[in-house]
């Protein structure tokens, strides 16, 4: 028995769910996935919001590159962000 995708979700609703997702035609899986991406983006750029009141759209932007693409590789896409700590 594999474990439950969910761990609040019974077993019924769940494999539901993965009927559903069997179901969808390859364009639907896609048109779900980029809703989905562009809902987090969006949660994340509201937290950037929430901490960062002040920034600008260039920061939050710069912000929201950390967050994905992650320390390293963010600083060397955009080597400006190296100020945006600084006093």
């Amino acid at each position: 028995m594999r474990p439950p995708l969910a761990p609040d979700t019974s077993g019924d609703i769940e494999q539901r769910q993965i009927e559903a997702w069997r179901a969808m035609t390859p364009g639907k899986k896609l048109q779900l996935t980029l809703q989905m991406t562009a809902a987090v983006r969006q949660l994340a750029l509201a937290g950037i919001r929430q901490r960062y009141p002040s920034a600008s759209p260039r920061e939050e932007f710069l912000r929201l590159a950390q967050l994905i693409l992650g320390e390293e590789l963010a600083r060397k896409a955009y080597p400006e962000i190296e100020r945006l700590d600084r006093p």
